[in-house]
């Protein structure tokens, strides 16, 4: 599952509906396709209940039931198919979730912006009825729709016979009547935001409507119009989302911004995007003067040697901090010394601990103040006396560390006694995936002893057939997953 799945699958459990079986497509009308008779001028509820009603959740739920019965909604087995609106799958394909009631179900009350304002569709499971509860301004309706399949037909009939002039009038009639109020205008804009045919000149008066329309390449036109946009959430969306920003448009969009605290949060966007910035503007931001946006500008991608090595001396502490690892292997003996000794306790150990990965640690440095033992245990060379220390500590997170060192044998992480829970989630072991291309680390790493690193070499794309066999055969079941999916 998506995230969104997981989100969509958390809401209908909280709904008090069983998820029945896997996820699956159902050969029954879409839920797009199904929302547009729902939403339409012409659709006449079946119901209506007043959103003023004191036991308006109690009177909805009810209501619903009834009908879902009577319609023939809830099938023998009691099991029904429903889509909630919202954006739980991004740009995919929305697909119909198969649920049964539980003896808590409460749809009215939760699968809505708030209680009492739901926003859902049912379809019984053979997918020709549909009974949709949607709230307007004043009163919540149920609409029903029956006889799915002979409507779908008759339509299709009707589409081959169809002149372009009715056509045309079909399209008029949609415009016809009042305009359309709240969720049906946030439907429609996030429609033609995902519809791939949407003209460009239509994305840019779509900024502020539907935060889909920047996930699609906008021309340079459209981009400078978000740019110059008067509401914040409109730019920072663009710098998120937006793919087609250039150099010089990632400087305009960041340096405009007077509010230090936007421009800050605009430079942490470009950094996790590893945006490309000019020069010149790397260099205003390495000078800002907010510390916040300089210690920032540490992070940006292609950020040049000097401005690193000058981040490393500046004068708030924070920056230094967080410029030292970046910086360290550009700067000569004075900068490390002046690193190494510099008054505040942050700035040291930062510095301590490249320093460390080209001389031993010794004890009496591990256990100072200034170290971060956690990360010195994962990264910094140790010596002898303190590895065989680390390996046998009490603490077992302090032995897992160790464990997954890539500077020792695999008899010395044999050697090292961990609790490896198999059930809790880790990431792959970089120094592991840094030798995928390695067919002999592969080789060796895929018979060792330590589970973590028998899934980080699971996950390489070209493995040799007699590892591929070694680890179709692991005791992990993580292991052969990750096999199975490269």
């Amino acid at each position: 599952m998506t995230g969104g799945r997981d989100e969509l699958a958390e809401l209908l459990q909280r709904a008090g509906l069983d998820i029945v079986g896997e996820r699956r497509t159902e050969e029954v009308l879409p839920p797009r396709a199904a929302w547009r008779p729902v939403v339409a001028f012409e659709a006449e509820p079946t119901v209506t209940v007043q959103i003023d009603r004191p036991d308006l959740v109690t009177e909805l739920n009810t209501q619903w039931h009834r009908r879902a019965v009577n319609e023939g909604i809830l099938g023998e087995d009691g099991e029904f198919l429903i889509d909630v609106a919202g954006s739980w799958t991004g740009c995919a394909p929305r697909r119909w979730t198969r649920v049964r009631l539980t003896d808590r179900w409460d749809l009215a009350g939760v699968l809505g912006e708030r209680p009492g304002q739901p926003e859902f569709l049912t379809l019984s499971a053979d997918g020709n009825t549909l009974l949709a509860v949607t709230t307007e301004e004043y009163e919540v309706r149920l609409v029903t729709v029956d006889r799915i399949k002979e409507r779908q037909e008759a339509a299709a009939q009707r589409k081959a016979r169809e002149s372009p002039e009715e056509r045309a009038a079909a399209w008029a009639s949609l415009l016809r009547g009042p305009r359309p109020r709240g969720r049906l205008c946030e439907l429609w804009a996030d429609g033609l935001a995902l519809n791939p045919s949407t003209p460009d000149d239509m994305c840019a008066g779509l900024l502020g409507l539907s935060h889909f329309v920047m996930g699609r390449r906008l021309p340079t036109a459209v981009v400078e119009t978000a740019m110059a946009h008067p509401e914040w959430k409109v730019r920072q969306l663009l710098a998120e989302a937006q793919p087609n920003i250039t150099a010089e448009q990632w400087a305009r969009l960041i340096l405009s911004e007077q509010d230090r605290r936007r421009r800050w949060f605009l430079t942490v966007i470009a950094a996790d995007r590893s945006a490309e910035l000019t020069e010149t503007a790397q260099e205003q931001l390495a000078a800002d003067s907010s510390a916040r946006v300089r210690a920032e500008a540490v992070h940006l991608a292609g950020l040049p040697r000097r401005l690193l090595t000058a981040l490393a001396a500046d004068p708030d502490p924070a920056v230094r901090a967080t410029a030292c690892p970046r910086a360290w292997p550009h700067l000569g003996t004075p900068a490390r010394r002046n690193l190494l000794d510099d008054p505040d306790g942050k700035v040291r150990t930062e510095a301590l601990l490249p320093h460390h990965r080209d001389h031993p640690m010794h004890r009496s440095v591990f256990h100072s103040e200034d170290v971060i033992q956690d990360r010195a245990a994962k990264t910094c060379r140790l010596a002898r006396d303190l590895a065989a220390l680390l390996a046998q500590d009490p603490d077992e997170h302090v032995r897992s560390v160790v464990a997954e060192r890539p500077d020792l044998t695999e008899n010395q992480r044999a050697g090292i006694h961990i609790d490896f829970d198999p059930g809790v989630h880790h990431y792959p072991l970089s120094w592991v995936t840094a030798l995928h291309d390695d067919t002999d680390a592969m080789r060796r790493l895929a018979a060792s002893s330590h589970p973590l690193v028998r899934r980080s070499v699971a996950r390489a794309k070209h493995l040799p057939p007699d590892v591929v066999e070694r680890l179709a055969r692991d005791e992990d079941r993580v292991v052969q997953l990750f096999l199975a999916e490269d």
